[in-house]
């Protein structure tokens, strides 16, 4: 795999992840693992993550311009 493409992939799941957290934290979805509920404040700080690991990738990638 050349690297543009890994970037392009990894950027691209980060990004799903984003918007599945944002839309946690937006509907007020509920998350359980077994019998642990996750707390909201958890996806939160995924969100953040998410959004920063995506941007540099794809950044990274040439995909997203930076000035």
């Amino acid at each position: 795999m050349k690297p543009k493409e890994f970037f392009l992939a990894s950027g691209v799941i980060f990004l799903a992840i984003f918007v599945l957290h944002g839309l946690r934290v937006i509907f007020g979805w509920e998350a359980n693992i077994a019998d642990l509920e996750i707390p909201a404040w958890a996806s939160w700080i995924a969100l953040i993550v998410s959004g920063y690991l995506s941007f540099n990738a794809l950044s990274l990638g040439g995909y997203v311009k930076i000035k």
